[in-house]
């Protein structure tokens, strides 16, 4: 009767606290509905900063290569290359302060996006049902990585998932756009003739790392489980679909061939999550992907093993056993 009552009285205690925090939400959410769901609400968290306390870009200006004078040549860029277009690369340093970038190229809109915490960097298309989304940073987090929204309904992305969580547009997935990050050096020894991504007009620390050490550290905010096999928390994974590569992996090999894609790993990249100075940060080294087939460029990710595992508790680790 007593482990009864405790657990009654728990039950209604969390209960009771999760309507209040929805109420909370509410004050600062009035367009959002949150009666729509596909998460539990007890999972999301602040990160700290509220309602776009991380400011999206929007509208960013670019200038040639040439023309670039602050990057260091190891520091690390997220790179998008559309057929036919002027291959742009949007610099971590920029990324680390405002974690979503909106951006259109010959009409196609896109959101370049990353997620310090997860170390999660993918390019979306913002296009969905009919209608062109432009996407902000609300300030939350769910398992370390940022929760999105996008500013015509208020509902809530789960950037790790490009997956519509709360409101409106639950269940709705966004479309990834293949883009890679890669040393700053090795863009511009490519792309002689393309275009970088100008500082935007904020007051910002630009090129400094305001987690620094945290990749050889512990998950920020992080209360799920380890990833399995021993593998480190905050080890990188190359992510692909529901499948990780270690990048521990690329010790032994500068190449992978496995479940149809080609996985190339090249030295000279800085970690941006390493030391307070970006451009200074240990070598992790790039990775790009492509379809073994058809030689084409995949969309991936190269995130943080924790973050695999909390997002695709079933997903498969590509060990090389």
């Amino acid at each position: 009767m007593i482990r009864f009552i405790i657990i009654l009285f728990t039950s209604l205690f969390m209960a009771t606290t999760v309507f209040a925090q929805t109420d909370f939400w509410k004050n600062e959410w009035p367009d959002t509905d949150f009666s729509k769901k596909s998460v539990d609400f007890k999972e999301i968290i602040s990160g700290g900063p509220g309602k776009d306390g991380i400011p999206a870009v929007m509208n960013p200006r670019f200038h040639s290569v040439n023309d670039e004078r602050e990057l260091g040549d190891r520091e690390p860029v997220m790179t998008v290359e559309l057929a036919g277009q002027v291959p742009r690369a949007y610099p971590i340093r920029y990324l680390m302060w405002h974690e979503i970038i909106n951006d259109v190229i010959d009409g196609v809109p896109i959101a370049v996006t990353f997620c310090p915490l997860c170390n999660s960097g993918i390019t979306f298309d913002r296009r969905i049902q009919g209608r062109t989304l432009t996407l902000g940073v609300t300030g939350k987090l769910r398992y370390s990585d940022m929760i999105m929204y996008d500013h015509e309904t208020e509902s809530w992305w789960q950037q790790f998932m490009g997956l519509g969580i709360v409101g409106a547009l639950t269940g709705v997935k966004l479309k990834t756009v293949p883009s890679w990050t890669e040393s700053w050096g090795d863009y511009k020894a490519r792309n002689p003739d393309a275009v970088v991504m100008r500082k935007p007009a904020y007051n910002r620390r630009y090129g400094s790392n305001p987690y620094a050490g945290y990749d050889t550290g512990r998950p920020f905010l992080y209360k799920g489980e380890n990833p399995p096999h021993g593998i480190h928390p905050l080890a990188r994974v190359v992510v692909v679909g529901k499948r990780a590569w270690p990048l521990e992996r690329f010790k032994k090999t500068v190449e992978i061939t496995e479940a149809g894609v080609r996985i190339a790993w090249k030295a000279g990249t800085a970690s941006a999550l390493d030391s307070r100075n970006i451009s200074q940060g240990r070598d992790v080294g790039s990775i790009r992907v492509r379809n073994v087939k058809t030689g084409k460029d995949i969309a991936h990710d190269v995130a943080f093993a924790f973050s695999f595992h909390a997002f695709h508790p079933k997903g498969k680790w590509m060990l090389g056993n």
